[in-house]
């Protein structure tokens, strides 16, 4: 906790990153994602996240849209439902 009020330091996205809600479960390590942007896309679970880290509907997590093709993007993180709260509560996510 970095204060009285409760409020975490959180993960917040850098330049080339944005926030996603999984709408979606697609099987194969993928997930239908809404992003922050206003657009779907097809979100992949990469190996070093997949067996560590469960991502279920309604997640939010932080992306990473591909270069060469913007409907895709790889999922970088996920927060816990306090975590997702905070990130409501303070405006960056609806």
């Amino acid at each position: 906790m970095s204060n009285e009020s409760g409020r975490k330091n959180l993960r917040m996205p850098n330049d080339d990153e944005m926030f996603a809600v999984v709408t979606s479960m697609l099987g194969g390590g993928r997930v239908r994602l809404r992003c922050n942007d206003g657009k779907e896309r097809m979100g992949r679970i990469p190996g070093r996240m997949r067996f560590r880290t469960w991502i279920n509907e309604d997640d939010v997590v932080l992306i990473e849209p591909w270069d060469w093709q913007d409907e895709k993007a790889d999922v970088e993180w996920r927060y816990d439902s306090q975590d997702a709260q905070q990130l409501r509560e303070e405006g960056h996510i609806d």
